[in-house]
């Protein structure tokens, strides 16, 4: 584009010059010969790039064949679209049928970098910035994960919910719309969507500049869970773990008179059990996932301090801490439903945590259950133990510019990724003290956050050497509850 700039710019002068010495030297001047027919279209290619760049942006979005608009929502400084993106069910067979995929473009200039963000679930449509957005004052492409409602295909053939499906999704929209957005992309997720970005890079590793990976567990062998056990017997103080665990058991003690409180609360709200079987499955996997959940979620800070004596509790303030920690619907078909596509992955490809919990000792009546009890039993799954491993060696050896952000205090982070190390990789691993499941690049120690930082921007291609995000925090763009976000259960 610029030589041909160059090109059209240096006629002009020499056609100007030439008449300009026409006009003062008698006789000087000679006609001036006709374009080939390789400068006009020279020029005409200049000339429609120029009409395109400056068309108004939904119009060039929507120009894109197969993308639609859903709508758009005004956001001061930005343009929001949400869209849909037709996509084939198959990649391998595309002309086995195809479903529409929503995603979300928040928009500031092509003229800045893109960071292209999935949470591995499905995606809001309010206006919202993540991270290396905000650190690299960038344009935010935002992707539903196929199979999460809406994006869906009807019938739904659930052989091809895969990691290497998603990631062709994400590879599309790239090609689609970096003609668009021409300068450096970043991909970035938090949690399943830190997998996502990571398994997007394993297969097509010369789509983006740089990833930017926060709390994504790496369960390499989904058997051998060992390191999930040796996390929760020494995270925080042993005060802390013992009022939770004992929180824990005494729920289990009083299975009948919690029970009877469940019972009542599915009825008057309408939860039924279906697909984990009965209302006692349900009722002990919160409870087994009230440990984990405690740390995945809660501020250890204040948090530890908050747990109630378990052996004063009445039975409603212990059925309200549970709920409160890990949700008594979350095992219902309504709290499922929604996380079908999550854990019918987890039992075919991306693993899950087994944790053994010898505190419990034996009141436990099932286990800690496999994701095959969350998935109804219409539907197949077969576990590929592969996927995984093949990942894990692949970033281990291969990983270029890849930054992994976990949190200290975070249970997942007990498996984490390890990328190839050394100035040749550029890539990181870095952890948050005091941090959970919502970990951040603002919440490292002041070295480690100036690192990261000075990375991500050197990445997009937008060097800085202030260690501070490019753009000014905002409340409402920037403000992140974990707790009400997709991320892996419990």
């Amino acid at each position: 584009m610029r030589k041909t700039l160059r090109w059209v710019l240096s006629l002009v002068v020499l056609i100007g010059t030439a008449g300009a010495a026409g006009a003062t030297t008698t006789g000087a001047a000679t006609a001036a010969e006709p374009a080939t027919a390789a400068e006009t279209a020279t020029a005409a290619e200049t000339a429609t790039a120029a009409e395109t760049a400056t068309k108004d942006i939904k119009d060039r979005l929507l120009a894109v064949p197969g993308m639609s608009l859903i709508e758009e929502k005004p956001y001061p400084g930005y343009r929001f679209f949400v869209l849909n993106y037709t996509q084939p069910v198959d990649h391998r067979h595309p002309s086995k049928g195809t479903f529409k995929q929503r995603l979300t473009v928040l928009h500031k200039d092509t003229s800045r970098p893109t960071v292209y963000y999935t949470s591995g679930y499905s995606v809001s449509t309010n206006p919202s910035r993540r991270e290396p957005t905000q650190i690299v004052d960038g344009n935010q492409i935002s992707m539903e994960y196929r199979f999460f409602t809406p994006s869906r295909p009807e019938p739904a053939d659930w052989t091809k919910l895969d990691i290497w499906q998603a990631a062709t999704d994400q590879h599309r929209i790239y090609q689609a719309l970096k003609p668009i957005y021409g300068k450096k992309w970043l991909a970035t997720g938090i949690s399943k969507g830190g997998m996502t970005a990571t398994y997007y890079e394993r297969f097509y590793p010369r789509d983006m500049a740089g990833i930017v990976s926060y709390v994504a567990p790496n369960d390499v062998v989904d058997k051998e869970d060992s390191a999930y056990d040796e996390f929760l017997a020494g995270v925080g103080t042993k005060e802390c773990r013992d009022r939770i665990q004992a929180v824990q058991r005494e729920a289990l003690v009083r299975r009948e008179p919690l029970s009877a409180k469940l019972a009542a609360y599915a009825g008057a709200e309408g939860y039924t059990f279906k697909t984990v079987g009965t209302l006692d499955k349900a009722f002990e996997a919160v409870v087994m996932d009230l440990v984990w959940g405690f740390w995945q979620y809660q501020p250890a800070a204040t948090a530890c301090g908050k747990i109630p004596d378990a052996a004063t509790m009445t039975d409603q303030a212990l059925f309200d801490y549970v709920d409160s920690v890990g949700g008594w619907s979350s095992y219902s078909d309504q709290g499922l439903t929604p996380y079908t596509p999550y854990y019918y992955q987890a039992g075919t490809e991306l693993g899950a945590p087994t944790i053994e919990q010898p505190w419990l000792g034996d009141l436990s009546r099932y286990g800690y259950q496999p994701p095959r009890n969350f998935v109804p039993r219409e539907i197949p799954m077969k576990f590929k133990p592969n996927a995984m491993r093949d990942v894990d060696r692949w970033v281990r050896h291969n990983a270029h510019r890849m930054m992994y952000v976990y949190g200290e205090y975070d249970p997942y982070g007990a498996e984490k990724f390890r990328p190839a190390r050394g100035a040749k990789h550029d890539s990181y691993v870095f952890t948050a003290p005091g941090a959970n499941h919502g970990a951040t690049v603002s919440q490292l120690v002041a070295d480690q956050k100036a690192k990261a930082t000075e990375r991500i921007q050197t990445w997009a291609g937008v060097p800085s050497d202030s260690g501070k995000p490019l753009a000014a925090y905002d409340k409402k763009l920037d403000r992140r509850d974990v707790r009400k976000e997709q991320t892996l259960r419990p």
